[in-house]
């Protein structure tokens, strides 16, 4: 485990940023509506400032798989944020506010490696892509799990209304899909045609866990946008492939460092 000694500002920023997403997870059903916006909009103008403060604050920017889910949480958060702004009766998923706590703390335990001044000026654009292509999946996974759940409580005769119509939350969450199978692609390109270039000839792209995993996830959203385009896939059927897409997605990367930063202690 990599327990570094924070800097008073992280540490102060991580737990502010964790404290607003709590209150922002148990808002929806302590407190108002308004007050858990209020919330979410406070955690993620403070996790961004600890995000620009990792990357740009320190000595040397640091990055690995605890600051790419940190980024992902972000994203979800800031288009959550918007979404709120548009559709005012949209309740706050407590799960939202959970994840974005656990990836602030876990990022104030894991920071991961400093970056090598010798990579790259193009490196940051290359993760640039993956990282928003993560953020775009999840965004799509968090619409996916509020629309099946609010389907389920509907089925039950139970009150499903989220604040947004559900076909609306549905095309939502493809356009996610589809914006994120863009930029995955674009990262995947940039990964194999400019690999030398971005990571040097002894760290170019090859067929490893993370490319064999980045190429499944790459195949799984394509037959998920094919099969709903050509048979229609909708419900349950697309929303589970989109799961598997999602999951592989996240062992291409995160699942990736984490075993080679945590379990073998090795660097970037």
């Amino acid at each position: 485990m990599i327990l570094p000694s924070a800097s008073p500002l992280t540490l102060t920023l991580s737990l502010a940023a964790a404290a607003a997403y709590a209150v922002s997870a148990t808002g929806a059903s302590r407190a108002s509506q308004t007050l858990s916006r209020l919330a979410v909009w406070l955690a993620w103008t403070l996790h961004g400032f600890l995000l620009a403060w990792g990357l740009w604050g320190g000595a040397q920017p640091l990055f690995g798989f605890a600051p790419a889910l940190s980024v992902t949480a972000w994203l979800v958060g800031l288009v959550y944020a918007i979404e709120s702004y548009v559709f005012p009766q949209l309740k706050t998923p407590w799960v939202l506010g959970g994840l974005g706590a656990a990836a602030v703390l876990l990022t104030l335990m894991f920071p991961g490696e400093a970056l090598s001044p010798k990579l790259s000026a193009w490196l940051p654009l290359h993760w640039a892509l993956g990282i928003a292509s993560y953020g775009l999946f999840a965004v799509a996974v968090a619409h996916a799990w509020m629309m099946t759940r609010a389907e389920a409580r509907i089925r039950s005769a139970a009150d499903g209304f989220t604040g947004m119509p559900l076909l609306t939350m549905e095309r939502l969450t493809f356009r996610f899909v589809n914006v994120g199978f863009l930029l995955l692609t674009a990262t995947l390109i940039a990964g194999f045609f400019f690999g030398t270039y971005l990571y040097g000839s002894a760290h170019a792209i090859r067929w490893d866990h993370k490319t064999v995993f980045s190429v499944l996830s790459w195949l799984t959203f394509g037959v998920l946008l094919i099969g709903r385009a050509r048979f229609g896939w909708r419900g349950r059927q697309a929303v589970r492939v989109l799961y598997v897409g999602t999951g592989l997605l996240l062992l291409a990367y995160v699942g990736s460092r984490f075993v080679l930063e945590v379990v073998l202690g090795h660097t970037l």
